[in-house]
């Protein structure tokens, strides 16, 4: 039958009483405990399994500690993977507090479908983190109950949250707490990156055969097989000179290790026939070469290291070009003109420019009292008859130009305006003509007290012909202010020598070969620096014009500079593998960058490529990476590359397997 309507089994203001108690017992006896909600990132369309998920909300609550004697659970376990430690504890959190303060904020991530970062979000769910602060560590609920005290006036009042220390496992934690977050700063499975903050160019020198007969091309005839380790190259000695000097370079395919190619560390010089080549060592066998040597002209015999450089993560080329004249050229200023350039004349054409060089000319001068008025004051003698332009004495570098009348080899007037007046001028001043006997002057009549800045500077472009030489420049603008063409003070006109080389690397022409070297890349510390160069090709041709020191270039480094910091937690990404990672630790002093969740790239490549850029999406941060390598570096939770470096020490291997054969 029906339950007594006459008694209550429990009125709305007897629960709210009854909830209110609780509330208040937990804020007097509880503590308060940091919730962490646990989003689901990524998870497989087919089975619903989540892939991967993160923990960056939080919400303090107070909570009472019903394990209050401590740890519940198995407590420290020793496995055959090292340390587990299996301590639980249990909590007592309101439900009230919960669906006032906590579940609002994450019903805004659930949609209602089952997909969303949140799935239930009206209470507790298993999977959700807990932050102890007592004991400062991380616990994941594994079980929600919710009916204990059993419906007591007919209304549950608490939740009770079983949970287990956490283990981590790839999970993003970025709450924005730092005592939670660097709770798994070095947990789990990091991965590092040494990169490289500054790259610098390197210098390498080239030294030309002084005495003819160098090592001019090897031949490998067979490459022999069975290598381990690389073989020693010998050649005979000339009769006076030096010996060439080589390495073998290794390959291994179908598991048979072979010689690939010899490169000279030396060419050697004055044989006057071909050396013998001797390969032995290495533990292979079969190897064999013979050589051409060039007798008759210079080559790069030797490369020589000035400068290492630094962030070389991919081998530099390195190309030598016979020495360069480069062009030069002055400057004509216009007759009657303020000071404006007409012409330029080419003094030298230069040679070997593959595109057309950059022609600069200075400024006109600054000046303080020009010379504004003069009159003749003596005609003197052995000037050439015309009208004439003359660059007068004093100035103290800023002479002026005057234009005079010339008959019978005298002056026999001058233009009283000069056509530029200098600098630095007094009245009265006798001042020469410069040029004939040096004895006609002119008095300064008049000096302005003004200060004149220097005028508009001129511009000018070259062009170049087949032969690479410069064929002819052209003004552009021709300025004003100039003082006079040379060597009166006039305008120095410079011209960039930086193409005056052959473009094609190994090209030859019939009068030359360019040189060609392969660097040797090595690790100094945190930088990959170029340790040697190897002779690939060592041309021919290079004593042109008496001229024995060529022309080197060595290939720019990776990543000239280094910018920013990393910030914890954010994402990084490699610029060409696409590969995508979780920042744990900065070392800005050893530039080691520490990261865990590392995916694969949109190359499908599977780690990052040395000597790409990697960028902190957040941040911004660049430096390029130098090698990167997965391995488990730091996880308390698993000790087995310990114990297999362990066992190496105590299991030898290297006359059979104790186990048998399988």
């Amino acid at each position: 039958m029906a339950l007594n309507p006459f008694f209550l089994q429990g009125a709305s203001s007897e629960q709210r009483l009854v909830q209110d108690l609780i509330n208040e017992q937990l804020r007097m006896f509880g503590v308060d405990v940091t919730y962490i909600p646990r989003k689901f990132v990524n998870t497989e369309s087919v089975f619903q399994e989540v892939q991967s998920s993160k923990f960056d909300d939080n919400f303090s609550i107070e909570a009472y500690v019903n394990t209050y004697e401590g740890y519940s659970g198995a407590g420290d376990v020793l496995t055959k993977f090292g340390m587990s430690l299996r301590d639980e504890v249990t909590l007592t959190v309101s439900k009230e507090r919960f669906e006032d303060f906590v579940a609002p904020f994450m019903a805004g991530l659930d949609d209602g479908s089952g997909t969303g970062e949140i799935i239930l979000s009206t209470r507790p769910r298993e999977g959700d983190l807990v932050y102890f602060p007592l004991g400062q560590r991380l616990f994941e609920v594994k079980f929600v109950e919710h009916e204990d005290p059993f419906y007591q006036l007919g209304k549950n009042y608490v939740y009770q949250l079983k949970c287990e220390l956490f283990e981590y496992e790839d999970e993003v934690i970025d709450t924005s707490i730092d005592a939670i977050d660097t709770q798994i700063e070095d947990t789990g499975y990091i991965t590092s990156l040494q990169l490289v903050g500054a790259g610098r160019t390197a210098s390498v020198s080239a030294a030309v055969n002084v005495s003819n007969g160098y090592v001019r091309e090897i031949f490998l005839n067979n490459d022999g097989y069975g290598y381990t380790s690389n073989p020693t190259i010998k050649f005979t000695a000339p009769t006076t000179g030096v010996s060439a000097s080589a390495v073998g370079i290794l390959t291994t395919k179908a598991n048979v290790t072979s010689i690939k190619e010899i490169l000279m560390t030396g060419a050697g010089q004055g044989y006057t026939e071909a050396p013998i080549i001797t390969i032995s060592g290495g533990g292979g066998t079969g190897a064999a070469a013979t050589c051409s040597i060039e007798s008759s002209e210079k080559g790069v015999i030797q490369f020589n290291v000035t400068d290492s450089g630094v962030g070389y993560n991919t081998v530099p080329n390195v190309y030598v070009y016979p020495s360069t004249v480069g062009a030069a050229a002055t400057a004509n200023i216009g007759i009657g003109s303020t000071g404006q350039i007409e012409s330029i004349t080419i003094t030298e054409s230069g040679e070997y420019y593959t595109t057309a060089p950059i022609v600069t000319i200075d400024p006109p001068p600054n000046r303080m009292a020009p010379i504004q008025s003069v009159y003749l004051s003596a005609g003197g003698s052995g000037y050439t008859d015309g009208d004439q332009f003359f660059a007068v004495s004093g100035g103290n570098g800023q002479m002026a130009t005057i234009r005079a009348v010339v008959t019978g080899g005298s002056v026999s007037s001058v233009y009283s305006t000069p056509l530029f007046g200098g600098g630095n001028y007094l009245m009265w001043d006798v001042l020469t003509l410069l040029g004939g006997n040096n004895d006609a002057t002119v008095t300064v009549n008049n000096v302005s007290n003004a200060y004149f800045e220097g005028g508009g500077q001129a511009t000018a472009v070259a062009n170049i012909g087949a032969g690479g030489t410069v064929t002819d420049i052209t003004v552009l603008d021709g300025g004003f202010g100039y003082m006079g063409p040379p060597p009166f003070g006039g305008s120095l006109v410079t011209i960039t020598n930086d193409g005056a080389n052959k473009s094609v690397p190994g090209n030859c022409d019939g009068s030359f070969c360019n040189a060609v070297g392969i660097a040797s890349i090595g690790i100094t510390g945190s930088d990959r620096v170029i340790r040697s160069v190897y002779i690939k090709d060592p041309g021919e041709g290079f004593a042109q014009s008496g001229n024995l020191t060529p022309y080197v270039v060595v290939d720019s480094p990776d990543i000239i500079s280094g910018v920013g910091t990393y910030i914890f937690n954010e994402v990084v990404q490699g610029m060409r593998s696409g590969i995508q990672a979780r920042v744990k630790e900065w070392d800005v002093d050893t530039l080691v960058l520490k990261v865990s969740n590392v995916g694969i790239g949109t190359t499908n490549a599977q780690g990052f490529f040395p000597g790409e850029t990697i960028k902190g999406l957040e941040s911004g941060a660049l430096f390029a990476n130098v090698e990167f390598t997965r391995e488990d570096t730091a996880d308390k939770y698993n000790d087995g590359d310990i114990f297999e470096t362990e066992a190496d020490s105590i299991l030898d291997f290297t006359e059979s397997n104790p186990f048998g054969t399988y």
